[in-house]
Order: C-alpha cells, then structure tokens, then sequence
C-alpha cells in the first residue's frame, strides 16, 4: 500500500497556520483565562510574556510549537496582547533568539497536561480509534489523517513529524483491509473459489469476460432487454448459490469493494492477491445479486407501464372507430326514452308508442350495439392487454427469478403468483 497519500494542501497545513483564525477559533484556542494570566504574567518583559502566550495559543489551536513565532498572524498576535496588556508590536524577536522560549514550552507541556506522541499508549488508543474508523466504513487516507489530528488535539498530544502520521494512518487501514478481505474469504470453499475465479477467465467462444459482461446493466426499456436482464439475474444468481452472506460486516466496507470491481478493468482484479481478489469478487457477486434483482423490477415497471399505456391507446383508437355506431344505437334509444317521459302517453300506450318509433328488433341491436362499445369509467383495457400477451415472455423467468413478499393485504396477490407456478409446473388450467 503506498504510504504517501496526502494531498498537497494538507502537507502545507500540517502543524501550520493556514491564513487567518475564524473569529470562533480565536475564542476557543485563544482565549486567555485567569488561570493563564497567572501563568504568562510571572515573565519579566512584555516581549516575554507575549512570547509565552503566543505559543500557548499555538499549541491549542495547532497541536505544535512554531519554531518561528513570527509565522504567527497579526490578527493573532493582536488578539492575544489586548488580552493580557501587551501592545503586538513588542520585540518578539528578541523572544525568538531566547533560549527562554525552550523552557517555556517545557513549562506548558507540565503545566496544561500535553504529551509526546512517542508513548505507546496513547498510540494504542489512536490505533483502535482508527481502526473502528476504518471498520465502519470511513477508509478514505486522506479523511483519517484529518480525524487523527483533531484526536491529537482533543487529547493534548504533540503533533509527530507528517511522515510518522502517515504511516499510522496507513498501517492501520492496512490491517482493518486484511481483516476485511480475512472474513470475508474464511468460509469461501474451494469449489467457490474456482467459481469465483472464473469470472475473470475470457471463455474460448466470447470476446469479454463473464466478470465485464456482468457489469453491463440494461440499456434499452423493451421487453426483449427485460428479458436479457432476467437472464443476467438468473446467472448472477447461480454464481451466488451457496456463496457466505455479507450481513454481518459493514455494508459501506462491502460497497466499496464492490465499487472498486466495478470501475476496475478484469485484468487489475486477477493480478490483485488471492484473498483480497477472493473477497473483491465475493462483494461483488453479493452486491450485484441485488443490483441486478432492482434493474430487473425497474425495468418491469418500466415495460408493464409502457404495456398499459399502449393498451389505453389501442382501446381509444378502437372508440373512436365504433363511435359512428355508437352514436346510431344512442339516437335510438334516445326515441324510446323521449316516449317514456313524455307526459300525455299513458302507461299502457307506453310500449306500442315506442314500437311504432322504433321496432323491437331495431332496439334489441341498439342495446346490443352499447353493451359492446362502451366502456364503464374505470376500465383497464384487459382486452387490449390481452393482446400483448407475447410481450410478456419473460414473466415464467422473473417469477421464478424474484422472491416476493407482501402485507396482509396482498395476500391474494402471492397465491395468484402460487398458482401461476402451478400452471407452469404441471401444464394444465389448475382447478378451481
């Protein structure tokens, strides 16, 4: 694992002033209490005692000593001597060659309590903090050498040399890794392995590995992708059979393995170690086993909307066909209507009124004319659909492919599925 991964700015910054202080962080680092007056004022010369509480401000706000206070910002150096009654244009120079300033810090580091990074135990502590960092899924280098700076901080030790940071930060997510790859490989069997290791293999009759082909989702929203990206959930599926469950180890460790196999060409995966390649291609059969199920049911959704809408349009096509024939069957019953309500037939010249207007074959066929185009407000087109029946030759695969589950009240909904595998199962209309 390579060792230097700071970035430039952080190396810049590293136990140094970085522009001027917020106004929040002069209050918090800098600020002067009773109990520092005390200290800082039993120096002789204003020079002295800016010095001193100079680098006690410092080595709150930056884990450190300056070696040269003069990299100390006016804003707070200006800060700092209004507090304690020092103008900020007193000779820190002269500070700055005393071989009083040594002293100084070895009389700060006693008195407020801050320790050397050298002790072994305050090591072990940042260790295991990093490493519960690490384990839970913060593993970006770059990120935990700023977390370890503000645990330095908070617990009053000395900032080391940038490099022997580093090296901290990277000894430790080196071991969370191998843990990782450690646990995720440990119940891999043999015969899993070589599955597994088989995805990286190009067979003799294709052009892409099945590791690269996999990675593919579905592109085009049709029913024939659909159907492929059943076909590449059920493969996805038959490699992951019998394979560890990842439920137990952090998910975000698991998603960025699984990440890296994903961008990472077929070829950097095979030269990587065995157990760190093992692992890699376990995370990523996992992860892609859910993945894979979700294109499948977004892609469905997608297609069976589509379907509906297609049938809805067909259905008001034909509407709009029949509409002349409709509006004719209408207008005769219109007639008969009009006699019903008109006032000055009687009840028993009802019928023969209406059958002199029109005739009781002619109203029979009007009847028969609405009952068979029109269609109540909530209609669904189930005709239409029915139509489009060859459009859903995927669904025996995703059914068998899918596991479903449902609240009580979709109940119905999973024996209708029961019962669709019955029918596929035995090849006959199951009973009633």
């Amino acid at each position: 694992m390579p060792v230097s991964f700071l970035t430039e700015p952080q190396e810049r910054r590293y136990g140094r002033f970085d522009g001027e202080p917020t106004p929040d962080q002069l209050a918090r680092y800098f600020h002067i209490d009773d109990t520092d007056k005390t200290f800082i004022r039993s120096r002789r010369g204003d020079h002295m005692r800016l010095g001193v509480a100079m680098q006690l401000g410092t080595v709150r706000y930056l884990g450190t000593f300056l070696d040269d206070l003069t990299e100390v910002p006016p804003r707070v150096s200006a800060f700092v001597g209004k507090q304690i009654g020092v103008a900020p244009g007193s000779n820190i120079a002269a500070y700055q060659s005393s071989q009083w300033r040594w002293q100084h810090e070895k009389e700060i580091r006693d008195r407020y309590g801050y320790q050397g990074f050298n002790d072994p135990f305050l090591q072990f502590r940042l260790n295991r903090w990093l490493y519960a960092l690490c384990w839970t899924g913060t593993d970006r280098p770059s990120v935990l050498f700023d977390r370890s700076i503000a645990w330095l901080l908070a617990n009053k030790v000395l900032l080391p040399g940038l490099t022997v940071l580093e090296r901290a930060v990277a000894r430790v997510r080196s071991r969370a890794n191998e843990r990782l790859w450690q646990r995720l490989t440990m119940q891999v069997t043999p015969e899993q392995r070589t599955r597994l290791e088989q995805l990286l293999v190009v067979p003799e009759t294709d052009r892409t590995s099945p590791f690269d082909r996999l990675r593919d989702g579905p592109v085009l929203q049709s029913p024939a992708e659909l159907g492929r990206a059943v076909e590449r959930l059920e493969e996805v599926q038959s490699i992951a059979a019998g394979l560890p469950f990842l439920d137990r180890l952090p998910t975000s460790r698991i998603t960025t393995l699984a990440r890296f196999a994903n961008a990472a060409k077929a070829q950097a995966v095979a030269r990587l170690p065995d157990e760190r390649r093992i692992a890699t291609l376990l995370a990523f059969v996992r992860t892609l086993e859910a993945s894979a199920n979700d294109d499948v049911l977004d892609l469905f959704d997608v297609v069976v909307t589509g379907m509906f809408a297609d049938a809805k349009a067909a259905g008001q096509r034909e509407r709009l066909g029949s509409i002349r024939d409709l509006d004719a069957a209408a207008l005769k019953l219109k007639q008969a209507c009009a006699v019903l309500l008109d006032d000055t037939t009687s009840n028993a010249g009802v019928r023969p009124a209406v059958f002199d207007l029109v005739s009781r074959e002619e109203l029979a066929e009007a009847i028969a004319q609405i009952d068979s185009l029109a269609r109540p407000h909530d209609d669904r087109y189930f005709k239409e659909l029915r139509a489009q029946h060859r459009r859903l030759r995927f669904m025996p695969a995703l059914l068998r492919a899918t596991s479903f589950a449902a609240a009580p009240a979709g109940k119905p909904l999973l024996e209708a599925i029961e019962n669709i595998f019955i029918v596929l199962d035995e090849k006959r209309r199951p009973g009633p």
